[in-house]
């Protein structure tokens, strides 16, 4: 199951909702949106995810919630890493090949540690605020 696939299925099932109905209202087939909801489909169409939003009236802040999971769906993911180090394509080789091992444990501390390299980035990014120049203290000196 992917992200977007799980929150569209938790979103129905929580609105009483069949999949038959939302799969005629997006005008898909419901084998095709049951595959969606399982992972076993691509990543959502633009045109799809306007139409789930629509259909579950989502807006603002959610709505931007389930199109970053749409981003983050693909089942078949490409890892590009010849801009990094050799240590970098080992790790995203082994990731492929062992990530049906992984316990669940396992993924959500991987997941953590991604967070962290993200957070530390982000924070990389934010200019920071320079001290203001002693030169220009006004403030009475000791």
């Amino acid at each position: 199951m992917t992200p977007f696939g799980e929150r569209v299925r938790q979103l129905r099932r929580e609105r009483g909702l069949m999949l038959k109905d939302m799969a005629a209202h997006l005008g898909v087939s419901s084998a095709y949106l049951s595959a969606l909801e399982r992972g076993e489909r691509g990543k959502p169409t633009w045109t799809l995810i306007q139409g789930v939003l629509q259909y579950f009236n989502i807006i603002w802040d959610e709505a931007d919630e389930l199109a970053r999971l749409a981003d983050l769906s693909d089942p078949r993911v490409k890892i590009d890493t010849s801009n990094t180090n050799h240590r970098a394509t080992l790790f995203a080789n082994r990731l492929a090949r062992e990530i049906g091992n992984l316990s669940e444990d396992d993924v959500e501390d991987m997941l953590a540690i991604l967070d962290n390299a993200q957070e530390r980035e982000r924070r990389a990014v934010t200019p920071v605020q320079a001290p203001q120049d002693a030169a220009y203290d006004s403030s009475p000196g000791p």
